[in-house]
């Protein structure tokens, strides 16, 4: 098991971590796979001190997370980072005509991991976006989010992270169920679609 006591871990990302978390509340974790993680960890290693904040905001994309990074994670000084962030950077070029460039994506997610490098000795998680084929229209979306999810992969490899490929683990679910059982609207994750990501983060830090 990778984490150990008295550690600080930092959840980053978008809606899907932010999950409605209450932004007066410090150590509020809204209701998602943030808040999963958190209690699953507690209930089954209760000897260990380990502590969870949320930083996610909905609506962000990387350059948002670039522009709050010192505030929202350097100053926290966490000992290890999991970043879940790249599906509002597909999103608003269908909804918005705003599209992000991969190049750009690459650019400021490497910057935000350089300065974890440079200024913090933390460990980092890297979460791959996904996307689930509901409504039908998330299909082409694809051409977008495919090679940003590429880019969190290498960046993975790059700097040492541990990567958790979601796109795939979401894939394989809707083997199992239809996508909107696990993200109603192919983006959002349902209760069930967030304790999937919780229970493969978990697994990633050896804790299940």
């Amino acid at each position: 098991m990778l984490l150990k006591d008295g550690e600080l871990v930092l959840f980053q990302g978008d809606s899907i971590t932010d999950a409605g978390r209450n932004r007066n509340d410090i150590n509020d974790l809204g209701l998602g796979y943030p808040m999963f993680i958190a209690s699953w960890f507690s209930a089954l290693y209760p000897d260990k001190n380990v502590r969870f904040i949320n930083r996610g905001i909905s609506g962000d994309r990387v350059r948002n997370l670039k522009a709050r990074w010192q505030e929202d994670c350097l100053d926290l000084k966490p000992d290890w980072i999991s970043i879940l962030i790249g599906i509002n950077d597909c999103w608003r070029r269908y909804d918005s005509n705003d599209p992000t460039s991969v190049e750009a994506f690459e650019s400021d997610y490497r910057y935000i991991l350089d300065q974890v490098k440079e200024k913090l000795n933390a460990k980092i998680i890297l979460c791959e976006p996904f996307v689930l084929p509901t409504p039908e229209d998330r299909v082409q979306w694809r051409e977008d989010l495919d090679p940003k999810i590429h880019v969190v992969r290498k960046l993975a490899r790059e700097y040492g992270a541990i990567f958790i490929p979601l796109d795939g683990i979401m894939a394989q679910a809707c083997a199992r169920k239809e996508p909107a059982f696990w993200a109603a609207d192919g983006v959002h994750p349902t209760p069930a679609g967030h304790a999937l990501i919780a229970q493969a983060w978990l697994k990633a830090v050896g804790a299940l």
